[in-house]
């Protein structure tokens, strides 16, 4: 279960939408991940979370809304089948890209006509958008708080880690505990005519289906060379500094013991608990318990999902030589954990292989 927190005060709720108003950054906690918030309507300001996550400006950037927020303000139309999503799942974790309204920069977009929206389900951030709504636009870009590519924060603790010293004097941290949900919005375009799934998360595919009558088309289905860019689609993404390895059931089993018997330090996500047999010599196999980190991960996939980035980062700092992961079922619930367990094995192999060519 997330970690009891004190939820920041009005006044210090207050005080970070001036700090918005006066285009500064803001990590605040959303059900997903925390998001690194800046006056969406301000591009010297977002131009500031491009630069300080280290994020390619032509990859843009979600816009969070308050619920009571006018949407005509900011995109030329909304679908009604955009509208029934929005009544059914909004706030929540659904992300939405429409044809934007002049209203939204370029900046914002990455030089696109369309821009993703979405309603934070968290109260804290619910609290800011409207604080800032009374000294300001009242709506956000924020991308997660952390270092372009890397794993993304659950916790105010991670967006600390992310960016040390930055904290407090240039960024203003909101801390709302852990993230209930644990990994990014859901997105689906509407730009286009149709609805198209661009990237998975919490509200799935057949959940968009029960609503509009209708099943989201995916990348390959829709027309590939018009699809838009958005926040996650990057096929390496999410990825800890350590090598990683999706493995099937018998094959962790195997691969750890080698690792161990050549004397290296291993890190191991899966489901099975961690084997209990009796101790063997130093360095010979799974047995030997010493260098062997072992997180025995939930057998639900939501409540996976809600602790994969928490457990991503435990492991990552254990100093191993790699983490092996149990590949997760492919079943439709396992979709969103799957596409970010995938982007985060080639993400963590093209940071190996950036590190090997420094060494």
């Amino acid at each position: 279960m997330p970690t009891p927190y004190v939820s920041p005060s009005p006044d210090v709720i207050n005080a970070a939408a001036a700090s918005l108003a006066r285009a500064q950054l803001v990590a605040m906690p959303t059900e997903t991940v925390y998001g690194l918030a800046a006056d969406a309507t301000n591009d010297e300001a977002v131009r500031k979370i491009f630069a300080v996550k280290g994020r390619p400006i032509d990859h843009p950037l979600i816009v969070h809304v308050a619920k009571t927020d006018d949407l005509s303000r900011w995109v030329r139309a909304l679908p009604p089948d955009a509208k029934r999503l929005i009544d059914a799942f909004w706030p929540g974790p659904l992300t939405l890209i429409l044809k934007k309204s002049a209203a939204i920069s370029d900046v914002v977009t990455g030089g696109q006509d369309t821009v993703g929206l979405r309603c934070p389900a968290h109260p804290v951030a619910e609290a800011l958008l409207l604080a800032f709504a009374k000294c300001g636009s009242g709506i956000v870009a924020a991308p997660s708080a952390n270092k372009f590519g890397h794993v993304s924060p659950t916790t105010a603790q991670h967006v600390r880690d992310e960016f040390g010293d930055m904290i407090d004097s240039s960024i203003t941290l909101l801390d709302g505990g852990a993230c209930e949900v644990g990994i990014e919005s859901t997105i689906i375009d509407f730009s286009r005519g149709v609805p198209v799934l661009l990237r998975p998360g919490a509200i799935t595919a057949e959940a968009i289906y029960a609503v509009i009558g209708a099943m989201p088309l995916s990348r390959k289905e829709s027309a590939p060379k018009n699809t838009p860019r958005v926040s996650g689609d990057l096929a390496a993404h999410y990825a800890p500094k350590t090598p990683l390895k999706l493995l099937p059931h018998a094959e962790v089993f195997t691969a750890a013991d080698a690792l161990l018997a050549a004397g290296k330090r291993v890190a191991v996500l899966a489901f099975a608990a961690k084997p209990k047999v009796n101790p063997s010599p130093v360095g010979v196999g799974v047995r030997n318990a010493r260098p062997l980190l072992w997180i025995q991960a939930p057998k639900n996939a939501a409540d996976y999902a809600r602790d994969l980035y928490a457990n991503l980062r435990t492991l990552d700092a254990a100093g191993t030589t790699a983490i092996l992961v149990e590949a997760p079922p492919a079943d439709a619930p396992w979709n969103a954990v799957n596409d970010r367990l995938m982007r985060a094995a080639v993400g963590a192999a093209v940071v190996a292989g950036k590190n090997s060519k420094v060494q």
